[in-house]
């Protein structure tokens, strides 16, 4: 009979409280708020937890194909660069606007593995601003970018502006 009553207490309280926080506008949506250091670690280990399950055995192609990766460069200057900036480019305000940031995927592409880097880009990540591209893109559309981070870690702004003038014409986003 107690176990009764603990139940029968504890279920308008389970769907009140919950309620009560919502319906208070007590917790700051603006992306100008940061989250608390407890919310951002379940939120960043909920993330991580996540990619890493849902991309294990992906396929990955020869990513070190010139042609692969100069057809990236086009589609991730036209994807891309406006959120995770290019080398030699200031951050735009689109940039300089998401919370959380854009990672700088020169700085992190490689720290991150090529079945992510994918899974990300196909299925994007929500409410940070980062799209699913899969809903718009092939898997063979989107390769050609994974197979450009590669190599975006090595280029500094005159080789990236020489990368992207050797690939005229290639890529899904062709200059």
């Amino acid at each position: 009979m107690k176990l009764s009553k603990i139940i029968l207490v504890s279920i308008p309280v389970l769907i009140i409280a919950p309620l009560a926080f919502v319906y208070s506008g007590i917790f700051n949506v603006a992306a100008t708020a940061t989250h608390d250091p407890v919310t951002n670690w379940l939120l960043t280990q909920t993330r991580i937890r996540s990619i890493e399950v849902r991309s294990k055995g992906i396929e990955i192609p020869d990513l070190d194909d010139e042609k692969l990766q100069l057809a990236g460069i086009n589609d991730f200057d036209s994807m891309c660069a406006e959120c995770h900036t290019a080398p030699g480019r200031q951050p735009s305000s689109l940039a300089l606007g998401l919370n959380p940031p854009a990672p700088d995927l020169a700085e992190r592409a490689l720290e991150v593995s090529p079945g992510k880097l994918f899974w990300v880009t196909k299925n994007g990540i929500r409410m940070t601003g980062m799209p699913a591209w899969g809903v718009s893109h092939s898997d063979d559309e989107i390769w050609p970018v994974i197979a450009f981070l590669q190599v975006l870690p090595d280029l500094d702004a005159e080789d990236y502006q020489e990368m992207l003038k050797d690939a005229k014409g290639m890529g899904h986003h062709a200059h």
